[in-house]
């Protein structure tokens, strides 16, 4: 549940924003090459890199590039490998759909990866995500499975010849039965198929052995799992079904790979996941809940056991914040985690507790590790404030990062806001982190529009890196003149425990006052005009957006995605119901006054403010009545109010041509009522020459 991003920059005692004179050099360098601003189809267009997989020798690291397929309306993703000693790249898959999740064996000759492609096999379910392996040298890529459902995971053994592989199993004949018979419908809570583990053998040259099950089909469904140094065993973790509602069900086990025995060896209150081995095999590290009730927002805790069960050690008491386990090295434990707009790699001494820190400089953002089998050299994602995104490698001590891919270089010909942290106090005190964007001929004597752009969670971050646009064409806007604030408020990642408890039988209000307190800290450095200002976020940020639209006439606009308007509306039809449990302590039917008093519905009297909402139709993480009930009340207390439904889609908006339709939207509505322009009347169609008679 937790998000990882990027970085900040200089600030003056007392929170003031400080430009750099790199920013106004930046300003005059735009003048005199006449820089454009990017459309919304230039910014979906911008490729970027993810998931480096570093060879054991540390040769060479494999990596996804991901790029808009306007054609097919996808994001698609394929392989491309970089030989570090001399940079040079190329692709190593370009079938159709994707490629991910590349992975070498433990002997370096093999990359196994998983794909939707047409399948090899006689066959093959479409649009399955299968298992391949191609060699690191080249060539094709030679599919393994054949399985109903997509792979959802998988693990080489350590010598190479094996993967391990989870996936949902296929749908039993007692249910086949019941369709052919009554055709479809669902029980919830009790239709589930669970995720299972399989073994494979990688076949040198013949065709592809029958995976091999592991774990019992109908006990539990298993989540992330690894195998032991010696490739006896694979630990794995796994919950009573798939359900999200029971991710607090989830515990460890270990399977015997020769005759299938499991044994569980870790149980404890809320969830234990991501099992990794010690170099020795006699010790697992995990992630834990500690044992804490509200899970949702405390922090996860790093814990050891013995390989053969016992009580859990947990070694990051004194780390907060929410640790990422990665791997377990001959000189320690690695983890990542955010540090406030930061996000580093540490090390953890399972001996002392000690932690340190490893990745530098300081104002950057690192994540993605992926280590040499020796633990010496690392490769990773990064970014400083005002870069994109790019892969670097290092080796772990000195830390010397060196840039293997050159994404940055798509932000050429362009002219972009410069992005700066600033700070300010809430309305109890409360020290809150944001994100500034200023245009590079910004002044300090002019005022601008603010928007605000809020991200979700709320455990999202947001950071001063540059990223491609997505659901709000920030550039665009800067670019015509506006200031855009990106507020990190109570309950973001990256400030520890206390902070992400403040919105604790507190959201929306809380929220909202970080929220105003922010945009009225610029108001008072006379950068913003006042009667030009518009809010909008996606999710917990789309729920800030429907709570300002409710509870305030300050803002001339309000933009609202996929948000919550009713807390009770949200937890009937949530496929996440414990989240308002765990941070209202309490079901709406026990204490109904604070699902009240968090809901933007409650407010809605107050309500003045133009509001466009936007939703997913098969959103299950806000549904979409949350939606229809916000604009229903804006409709009836006669308030301009415009909603869109994007068809077949959840609570995020995945492919190309409909992210193109959700900017084109926010960029029209708030040109509209920021900036007083014509909305574009429907064409009416020119009669036909037979209707003209």
């Amino acid at each position: 549940m937790r998000k990882v991003s990027l970085i900040p920059v200089a600030m003056a005692a007392c929170g003031l924003l400080v430009l750099s004179a790199g920013a106004q050099e930046t300003g005059k360098a735009a003048k005199a090459t006449a820089l454009t601003t990017p459309t919304i189809d230039q910014s979906l267009e911008w490729k970027s890199v993810f998931n480096p997989k570093i060879s054991p020798d540390g040769k060479r690291v494999v990596y996804e590039v991901q790029k808009a397929n306007w054609e097919e309306n996808a994001f698609e993703r394929n392989l491309w490998i970089v030989d570090v000693a001399s940079g040079e790249s190329r692709a190593l898959t370009s079938a159709k759909k994707s490629s991910t999740n590349a992975a070498w064996s433990p002997d370096g000759k093999w990359i196994a990866f998983l794909s939707d492609r047409p399948g090899q096999i006689k066959d093959t379910p479409e649009g399955k995500k299968q298992l391949y392996v191609i060699s690191a040298d080249g060539g094709e890529g030679q599919q393994l499975t054949k399985t109903e459902n997509d792979v959802n995971a998988f693990d080489w053994a350590p010598d190479s010849k094996r993967l391990a592989f989870s996936m949902t199993d296929p749908e039993p004949k007692a249910l086949k039965d019941r369709k052919e018979k009554y055709g479809e419908y669902s029980v919830v809570h009790a239709d589930y198929q669970m995720a299972n583990l399989w073994t494979i053998e990688v076949p040198g040259g013949a065709p592809a052995a029958e995976p091999k099950r592991l774990s019992d089909g109908g006990k539990f469904s298993v989540g992330e799992f690894s195998w032991s140094p010696d490739g006896t065993r694979i630990a794995f973790s796994a919950q009573k079904d798939p359900d999200l509602i029971s991710s607090e069900t989830a515990d460890l086990y270990v399977a015997t790979v020769s005759d299938g025995a499991v044994k569980k060896i870790v149980s404890t209150p809320g969830p234990d996941t991501n099992p990794k081995w010690s170099p020795d095999g006699k010790m697992i590290a995990f992630e834990t809940a500690g044992g804490s009730k509200y899970y949702y927002y405390t922090n996860v805790r790093i814990a050891v056991v013995a390989a053969e069960g016992g009580t859990p050690q947990i070694l990051t008491e004194a780390f907060d914040e929410d640790p990422g386990l990665i791997g377990w090295g001959p000189d320690g434990i690695y983890f990542a985690a955010e540090q406030k707009t930061y996000a580093h790699l540490f090390r953890l001494n399972p001996s002392t507790k000690a932690v340190e820190k490893l990745s530098a400089p300081d104002h950057m953002a690192s994540f993605s590790f992926s280590f040499s089998q020796d633990y010496k050299q690392v490769a990773y994602r990064a970014a400083l404030e005002n870069q994109y995104v790019d892969l670097y490698l290092s080796t772990v001590a000195p830390w010397q990062g060196k840039k293997l891919t050159a994404m940055g270089e798509q932000l050429k010909g362009f002219t972009l806001a410069h992005r700066e942290v600033i700070s300010w106090k809430s309305a109890d005190g409360t020290t809150i982190e944001g994100v500034l964007y200023t245009p590079t001929d910004f002044s300090l004597k002019k005022k601008y529009p603010l928007l605000v752009v809020i991200h979700g969670g709320p455990t999202g971050v947001d950071q001063p890196v540059v990223n491609a646009d997505r659901y709000y064409p920030i550039e665009r806007f800067v670019a015509k003149g506006a200031l855009v604030l990106r507020p990190n408020y109570r309950g973001s990642a990256g400030y520890g425990e206390k902070f992400r408890a403040l919105n604790v039988r507190n959201l929306g209000v809380g929220d909202y006052a970080d929220v105003i307190s922010g945009v009225d800290s610029l108001i008072a450095k006379g950068w913003v005009d006042k009667d030009r200002m518009g809010s909008m976020g996606w999710s917990q940020g789309g729920y800030i957006s429907a709570f300002i639209t409710a509870s305030s006439d300050r803002f001339k606009a309000v933009s609202v995605g996929a948000g919550i308007s009713d807390w009770m509306t949200y937890y009937a039809n949530t496929d996440v119901t414990p989240f308002t449990r765990q941070y209202l302590h309490a079901t709406p039917w026990d204490d109904p006054e604070i699902y009240k008093k968090t809901s933007p519905i409650s407010y809605i009297a107050k309500a003045r403010t133009p509001t466009l909402i936007q939703h997913g139709e098969n959103d299950r993480r806000v549904p979409i009545p949350n939606a229809f009930e916000l604009r229903q009340a804006l409709e009836d207390r006669g308030v301009p109010v415009k909603m869109v439904v994007y068809k077949g889609f959840g609570h995020g908006i995945t492919k190309p041509k409909q992210q193109r339709a959700v900017m084109e939207e926010n960029e029209k509505w708030f040109a509209q009522y920021i900036w007083g322009e014509k909305p574009e009347e429907p064409k009416t169609p020119e009669p036909k020459a037979d209707d003209k008679k």
